[in-house]
């Protein structure tokens, strides 16, 4: 099935000038097998004269399948989003499915409208990738085709999200300085309205909790910057001065803290240990000491919500689904040498 640039032009006008049938022509042009070479390009010579363009959704129409899904991210540049991308590409390429990749750039109008190009071009699924694990609005139930919030969070229960495990990340981050002997605590995160800031503050005052630790200090919230984490670390080190380690919301906020203890000759981790949550590992692994930090697993993440899409049950597992991360230990906790 094919269709034209020019609606004036049709298929049997193909066929005439190629002096085939409307049948062959369809083949040539449908890249089959059973026409010989010399027809295809005499086929592809007249569409190409006569402005008339091979459709291949149309054609993946008449198979059932077009073999493409949509993906809209607005953190295409981010730190979040690209693994995950990686993680989807990596899913449907097992299975020789091609994604659209569409930047909706912050903008909800924007999106409106990739959605509903997206929808246009029969793609048979889409995957939402956030740039936060907030809850955001849903793009509701009327769509036609599969669709999975990543990283993000749909508000709507009836929908399928595929998010990090805050709370879990950081209670991982805990347990490990609980486990090196670090009994006084501090703790640094992001911009409070957040849930990831939420949640993973509340894993790490449990997890003390269950060994009878309280954090030292109240928990300090800015955003989710070096900058924060070289101010935050300051006012920790002001105030509680006998802390043996920071736990961070985030790697960057590692790396701020990281800055301040070298500038004020604190060694890391003999004196204080230092812990980030993300395993961002360009900035991980070159800071100085290397950082210790909780993967999001990102990567499995994308894999999971490409996957769902072409789950024949996944209509009976609507909501979300919270999946963990796991500890990358370095030197900022552990030394090597």
């Amino acid at each position: 099935m094919t269709t034209a640039k020019d609606a004036g032009v049709s298929l049997a006008d193909v066929a005439k000038r190629a002096n085939v049938s409307q049948a062959t022509a369809s083949k040539a042009l449908n890249a089959k097998f059973d026409v010989s070479p010399k027809t295809r390009a005499r086929v592809e010579r007249a569409a190409r004269e006569l402005g008339y363009v091979p459709n291949t959704l149309a054609r993946g129409l008449t198979g059932g399948r077009t073999g493409t899904v949509g993906v809209i991210t607005s953190d295409l540049d981010g730190r979040f989003a690209l693994p995950i991308l990686m993680g989807v590409e990596d899913a449907l390429g097992a299975d020789r499915v091609f994604a659209f990749l569409c930047d909706a750039r912050g903008d909800d109008l924007r999106e409106r409208q990739l959605l509903k190009s997206l929808i246009q071009r029969r793609v048979e699924g889409i995957i939402i990738v956030g740039n936060q694990t907030d809850e955001r609005p849903s793009l509701g139930q009327d769509i036609g085709v599969p669709i999975v919030y990543a990283y993000c969070m749909s508000d709507d229960p009836r929908d399928r999200s595929i998010t990090v495990d805050n709370y879990q990340v950081a209670s991982v981050a805990a347990q490990h300085l609980i486990d090196i002997g670090r009994r006084r605590i501090a703790h640094i995160s992001g911009e409070a309205p957040h849930s990831a800031a939420r949640r993973r503050k509340d894993g790490v005052v449990d997890t003390l909790a269950s060994s009878g630790l309280e954090l030292s200090g109240e928990p300090l919230f800015g955003d989710w910057s070096e900058g924060w984490g070289r101010a935050a670390t300051a006012m920790v080190l002001d105030r509680n001065p006998e802390i043996d380690a920071i736990l961070c919301g985030s790697d960057q906020i590692a790396r701020g803290a990281l800055d301040v203890l070298r500038e004020r000759n604190i060694s890391v981790p003999q004196q204080i240990a230092v812990i980030g949550i993300d395993n961002w590992e360009l900035l991980a692994a070159n800071s100085r000491p290397s950082l210790t930090t909780v993967d999001l697993n990102l990567e499995r993440l994308g894999r999971i919500a490409a996957q769902c899409l072409y789950d024949p049950d996944a209509a009976d597992r609507s909501g979300i689904s919270y999946e963990p991360g796991a500890i990358v230990i370095r030197d900022s906790t552990i030394p090597r040498y």
